[in-house]
């Protein structure tokens, strides 16, 4: 990483992070943080909105070629600028350093410890099938979760990245048995159902492609880590074409191996279809066995958001662009890692979990996030116009028809959010605007 160094001050926060995540931890990273919970759940909601099993899978092949469209763009920005804060630094070096901050503003304060928040909730609520703990118990525990998590990152980011390794492999596991077991036991003829579902053609096929898009939304976030690579230059693009290429398959394969196993009026009526499938394949063996699945995949997104999401503030402290920066953008000396900036997020996150307010301000800031991910996208026009200088060791393909693909369907989902989600839309702006008076006060100090 090129770290930024204090030249006005006797403390330095120039100390870089250690560079020890390989390729392989890369792209584990990138399918971790993509699949989540939501590859258990979705399929109900894609399916309704599509009417029948083809137009269903054709939503979530048409989301993954909007999505890599994206990932092949922002690939070519992300080795051109491999530096650790991901969208952070690429939003500072195309648009300046204003535009980069309000992103991180909304990342650092609501965002990321917003969805960790989520996530360690719903780990939690799902190991109440194993473990019956209700009420304040499961905010203790999923506090706990997040705590711990963050000891692993803390000690090592290589421990980290391991860590997202094995669970990465271990949640494909059942996902790959539902896959496998539902399209050689699965039933053909389910791909010949039709229902009424209220949703007009173009109309409800459009509402399951956002959907669609909404799964594979994260895969951006390895580039946050992009100083920590061996070799961000040649394996950050690989880690996101090849990472997202997986999940798109996976994602693809499954969703026709449910509607292969069930009539598509069960999946659209079921809230766990991937459960439901499990158990018409193994019995009710197959339910526990989805259950620690979900577990599993939900603890990797969990490992991974936080080992990517706090890479943003941290940037932003290096760069003298948050409140305190000598002390957050501190590197620990004896573990080289973001020790202070792991414990401001998870304890923001912590109490997010206690509130019970996570859902919420992570809702206000989505729509936000998706008008940066789309500036990120359109970077690259700016990248090749007034940038020239920067060696680009990728290039993204059939060059400008990829980006243009690529803002188009970010572009749908931020237009779909504005009509449909209209409150949380304009509350997420206020939010964001709330951060140029913070700016302001931290330029002036």
């Amino acid at each position: 990483m090129e770290a930024v160094k204090e030249k006005n001050s006797n403390v330095s926060v120039s100390k870089s992070l250690k560079r020890e995540v390989g390729l392989p931890e890369a792209i584990t990273m990138v399918i971790g943080v993509v699949i989540g919970a939501g590859i258990f759940f979705k399929a109900s909601t894609v399916f309704k909105n599509a009417g029948a099993p083809i137009p269903g899978v054709l939503a979530w092949v048409i989301g993954g070629l909007i999505t890599m469209a994206s990932a092949l763009t922002a690939a070519e920005i992300a080795a051109a600028i491999p530096k650790t804060g991901g969208v952070f630094v690429y939003l500072k070096e195309l648009y300046g350093e204003r535009w980069a901050f309000l992103f991180g503003w909304v990342q650092a304060l609501i965002y990321v410890p917003g969805v960790a928040a989520a996530l360690a909730i719903v780990f939690v609520t799902q190991s109440t099938y194993f473990i019956p703990i209700t009420g304040i118990y499961q905010k203790i525990l999923a506090i706990f979760i997040m705590f711990f998590i963050m000891l692993l990152n803390i000690i090592s980011t290589k421990i980290g990245s391991k860590v997202q390794f094995i669970s990465t492999v271990g949640k494909l596991i059942p996902i790959f048995a539902i896959i496998v077991f539902g399209l050689v036991k699965g039933q053909a003829h389910s791909f010949s159902n039709t229902v009424s579902t209220g949703s007009a053609g173009a109309a409800g096929f459009g509402a399951a492609v956002l959907g669609t898009l909404w799964a594979y939304d994260g895969w951006i976030g390895v580039g946050n880590m992009a100083g920590e690579l061996k070799n961000p230059k040649r394996d950050l693009p690989r880690a996101i074409i090849l990472g997202l290429a997986i999940t798109i398959a996976v994602y693809i394969l499954i969703n026709i191996a449910i509607v292969n196993i069930m009539p598509l009026q069960d999946v659209i009526g079921s809230s766990k279809p991937a459960s439901d499938a499990a158990v018409i394949l193994f019995g009710n063996v197959g339910a526990g066995i989805i259950a620690a699945g979900i577990m599993v995949s939900i603890f990797g997104a969990l490992n991974g958001y936080l080992m990517t999401g706090v890479r943003i503030p941290f940037a932003m402290a290096q760069n003298r662009l948050f409140p305190f920066y000598k002390f957050f953008g501190k590197v620990n000396d004896r573990f080289e890692t973001p020790l202070n900036m792991f414990l401001f997020e998870v304890i923001i996150a912590s109490t997010y979990i206690l509130s019970g307010s996570f859902d919420t301000l992570t809702n206000l800031s989505v729509f936000v996030m998706w008008i940066f991910f789309v500036m990120t996208v359109a970077g690259i026009f700016i990248l090749r116009s007034k940038h020239r200088h920067l060696e680009r060791p990728y290039v993204v393909p059939l060059y400008p028809i990829v980006p243009i693909i690529g803002i188009a369907g970010g572009l749908y989902i931020i237009i779909s959010m504005l009509f449909t989600n209209t409150a949380h839309a304009v509350y997420g702006i206020i939010i964001t605007l709330l951060g140029l008076p913070v700016y302001t006060y931290i330029k002036r100090k």
